[in-house]
């Protein structure tokens, strides 16, 4: 996974539902799904989607907040963790379980205090709070090999315009899945942002 590219953030899905609008997310070509630890159920939900999905798709546990949720998150098969803040024990924690961290982070100092704990993926939480011009100037001075990935508001409207200023992915949260939406209505939407990723990254 050399480029993260679009994570769907399953907030409030339930175990019952997960399968059905993983696969619709997976058949749309959506690479990561991730699951928030604040879910219904969530370590289920993970463990399902990984049995069911993990050869097609990343699956992930978010809102990730102490080294306890990483391991918890490990046992249940995640592959990555995705938090709303920067907390160096929980980074070194992941990769140290072999899994990915994507820490939150909205300044450059947070930025670079998850870069020096091992993070390569930063998750710009909420994306609004930094800005396409904000991420532009962390671009010029993170080192190249760190990806930036705007969660928070991104939808049809500017997700190419995350793409252009250097994004190497985001996060679709309500936008894309509210809980109870069918997975045929999830699928829909998945495919029309795939569509806009694979336009903006052409």
């Amino acid at each position: 996974m050399s480029t993260t590219g679009l994570i769907a953030i399953l907030r409030g899905i339930t175990p019952h539902d997960c399968e059905a609008v993983g696969r619709a997310l997976a058949e749309a070509g959506f690479p990561v799904i991730e699951v928030p630890l604040n879910s219904p159920s969530a370590l289920d939900s993970i463990e399902r989607l990984s049995r069911a999905l993990g050869q097609d798709c990343v699956i992930g546990a978010g809102t990730v907040l102490s080294t306890e949720d990483v391991r918890l998150a490990a046992e249940a098969g995640a592959r990555i963790v995705v938090s709303p803040n920067t907390d160096a024990a929980v980074i070194t924690g992941a990769a140290e379980a072999g899994l990915r961290p994507y820490p939150g982070v909205a300044t450059p100092t947070e930025a670079f205090t998850a870069v020096a704990a091992g993070a390569r993926q930063l998750k710009l939480f909420p994306c609004d709070a930094v800005g396409i011009s904000g991420m532009r100037a962390w671009r010029a001075v993170l080192p190249s090999d760190v990806e930036l990935l705007p969660v928070g508001g991104i939808d049809e409207t500017n997700l190419a315009a995350w793409v252009a200023a250097g994004a190497g992915g985001a996060g679709l949260g309500s936008r894309l899945y509210r809980p109870g939406d069918p997975a045929e209505l999830v699928g829909s939407r998945a495919r029309e942002l795939r569509r806009l990723w694979d336009e903006a990254t052409g």
